[in-house]
């Protein structure tokens, strides 16, 4: 009798709360949003099983967790990119996207259990009360960080708060006994989505995007001024390792090289009608050669801007297979901060090509290890070990060159993984931090000495060698930790990538992405490749 009570206590609460229920959508939800509380509906069936584990379950019981428990085991049994996030985990998320966040604006590594400033932002907070590359924040507001194994994201945390609000922090520098202290006020920092860029060949330029964001197009336009004003022609396109980002972003980096009326992107879905994306006809960059770079890792936003330039004849694809990522989600927010980001549709490329990867609903794992099958069936070396059905050819508008959908952009150059460069020796003194521990070290003796006698990065370019002491260094750490190459033939092949990094590691601590590319991409197959694609007449 108690429980029938109970049950009808229930049903009156339930009966309370959808009627609130609409109060905390927001007004694009509710427009879109059919709510069924019916009798029997699946909605009320959910309410009813919430309300009864939190009032008879034997064992107290966190309603909120229940809640996100129930959301999060719901998505899993969709698409692999239907998703919840944390207000925390969402706020951190829309910060990469939005172009910036309020901070002391430094870059930062951890070096030993200290946090060692490799950048300040140029006019930054740090900057501007005199905080330097080398420095050491000891302490925040008087609470120690150094030492104590705080971790990175509770690091951030601390350095991190609203735009005008003040820290205080604690310095150790290099050849000063006392410890420094400074006060500095928060401000806004952007964060860039451009890597990088720079004239890689006579009327060649290079721009690497490294997402895409709020910001994006207009660094991608500062980008493309600077090079034209140093006689840019032709472009290279790296979307190498670009996991995407905003829709809007992407379309408006297509539009810039493509003619008035071109189909850029359309998507659809099953409650979506057909939405079209069309090139403008304004862009700063329909003349001219383009080749874009992608690989494995190239997915969602990037692989657009692929497919857009690729179906239209207006660029050549160089590198490997793109991730596969078609699916376009939309944000549901909820009142504490959370979200729920939902697939609503498909994307397709402008000759009707879904470049969405398969995948089994609920079945995240073997989605998720999807690329490391591609690598044990030998398709990131090679071209012939990939194969697709003929009902997934396509033609692109222009030439009627044949390409094909069902799993990313195939690229129109093939550029295996260099295995021979990519070693197993090298990958786990990277995994141990080794290289960028001895290369922190170094900038750290050197830093000064290296400027004073590079004051150009040309100079650095052409004449810097990396020092024998530091890869020795790297090879002993290596062994304390019983890494070591299996022979002396797989010690020689690291020995050659190492340099490199080291090198470009160098230079971004010096100057900044655009020189770490810039040595980088002189041991690049795939850009190798573009410079040859370019240069055909």
């Amino acid at each position: 009798m108690k429980h029938v009570i109970m049950m009808k206590h229930i049903t009156h609460f339930l009966h309370a709360t959808l009627l609130l229920l609409p109060l905390f959508l927001s007004a694009p939800a509710q427009a879109q949003l059919r709510l069924d509380f019916g009798k029997d509906s699946p909605l009320r069936k959910l309410q009813i099983a919430e309300i009864a584990i939190n009032s008879f379950y034997v064992d107290s019981v966190d309603q909120n967790k229940l809640v996100e428990d129930g959301i999060r085991g719901m998505l899993e049994k969709l698409d692999p990119h239907s998703s919840y996030t944390t207000a925390k985990e969402t706020k951190a998320m829309n910060e990469s996207l939005n172009g910036s966040f309020e901070g002391v604006g430094i870059q930062f590594n951890m070096q030993e259990d200290t946090l060692l400033v490799i950048q300040t932002v140029a006019k930054g907070p740090s900057e501007k009360v005199g905080i330097m590359s080398g420095d050491r924040i000891i302490a925040v507001n008087d609470t120690a960080i150094a030492g104590v194994k705080m971790s990175r994201e509770e690091i951030m945390r601390r350095l991190r708060g609203p735009k005008g609000t003040k820290v205080k922090l604690t310095i150790a520098r290099r050849g000063i006994a006392e410890k420094l202290h400074f006060t500095v006020v928060r401000d806004k920092i952007p964060v860039k989505t451009i890597d990088g860029w720079y004239m890689i060949a006579p009327a060649t330029g290079y721009i690497r995007i490294g997402s895409f964001g709020a910001t994006t197009y207009d660094e991608f336009m500062t980008a493309v001024s600077d090079l034209k004003g140093k006689g840019m022609r032709n472009l290279i396109l790296d979307l190498q390792d670009n996991g995407g980002g905003y829709l809007q972003a992407a379309v408006s980096i297509a539009n810039e090289f493509l003619r008035k009326g071109d189909l850029i992107v359309y998507t659809q879905g099953r409650q979506v009608p057909r939405s079209e994306y069309v090139a403008k006809g304004d862009g700063k960059l329909v003349d001219g050669k383009v080749v874009v770079l992608i690989n494995e890792l190239t997915a969602s936003a990037a692989e657009i801007v692929t497919g857009a330039l690729q179906d239209q004849d207006r660029g050549t694809v160089v590198g490997r297979r793109s991730f596969g990522k078609g699916l376009v989600q939309r944000p549901v927010g909820f009142p504490d901060g959370s979200m729920m980001r939902l697939t609503i549709a498909h994307y397709y490329t402008p000759s009707g090509r879904c470049i969405q990867k398969p995948y089994v609903k609920g079945d995240r794992k073997d989605y998720e290890m999807e690329l490391d099958t591609r690598y044990k069936h030998g398709e990131l070396y090679s071209a012939d070990s990939i194969h697709f059905a003929d009902s997934l050819k396509f033609h692109t508008l222009r030439k009627n060159r044949v390409v094909y959908g069902g799993g990313g952009i195939m690229p129109d150059y093939f550029v295996p993984l260099d295995t021979m460069r990519f070693t197993t020796f090298h990958r786990k003194l990277m995994a141990k931090g080794i290289v960028l521990d001895n290369d922190l070290k170094f900038m750290d003796s050197h830093r000064k000495q290296l400027k004073a006698k590079y004051p150009q990065f040309s100079a650095y370019l052409e004449h810097f060698t990396v020092p024998q002491q530091l890869v020795d260094n790297i090879i002993s750490d290596g062994k304390k930790q019983k890494i070591e190459p299996k022979d002396k033939a797989e010690l020689d092949r690291t020995l050659v990538y190492l340099r490199a990094q080291l090198k470009a590691l160098i230079a971004r601590d010096i100057w900044d992405m655009s020189q770490y590319f810039q040595v980088m991409n002189q041991q690049s197959d795939i850009v190798t490749k573009a410079l040859e694609v370019i240069n055909r007449p």
